[in-house]
């Protein structure tokens, strides 16, 4: 159905029948209304989304047995009994290297986006010199972590 206001506008500027709003004036809230509606989408579907994990989430509340007993409701980890205190030493090596992972793995993400720009005309030469600053700032990092013993696997 159409905007009242644009019915109006189009009435005015004898545009209401054939189709056409090549001459009417589009007020502010019918702009309003197209981009809330393309919101609307959007949140429509965020809703249904919200409903189907509440709809799964009690269906299997519903569904389930309930039978709590004492060995149920221990700490169970890998078939392993639970004996002595519940916290255990881990080295922070593995940490280490997992964080400088992640760091150099998204750092390379950057390299996509700089390949795709410097192909542009008019782009090549700031670019590439961006590129190696921001390749320098890697290397410099590597050779950081380098110096500090943390890339030795003891």
């Amino acid at each position: 159905m159409p905007d009242p206001t644009a019915v109006a506008v189009m009435a005015e500027t004898g545009n209401v029948g054939n189709g056409s709003t090549a001459g009417a004036v589009h007020t502010g809230n019918v702009v309003a209304a197209d981009y809330f509606q393309s919101y609307s989408v959007v949140g429509l579907l965020a809703v249904v989304g919200v409903l189907f994990v509440a709809v799964a989430f009690g269906a299997g509340r519903l569904l389930r047995p309930v039978v709590p007993t004492p060995e149920k409701l221990l700490t169970y980890e890998c078939g392993v009994d639970p004996v002595g205190e519940g916290w255990a030493h881990t080295q922070v090596r593995y940490y280490v290297y997992a964080f400088l992972y992640v760091i150099f793995a998204v750092d390379s993400i950057f390299l996509f986006p700089w390949a795709t720009v410097f192909a542009a005309p008019g782009y090549g030469a700031t670019t590439l010199v961006e590129m190696f600053i921001f390749l320098g700032f890697l290397a410099v990092g590597l050779l950081y972590a380098y110096k500090k013993g943390v890339l030795t696997w003891t």
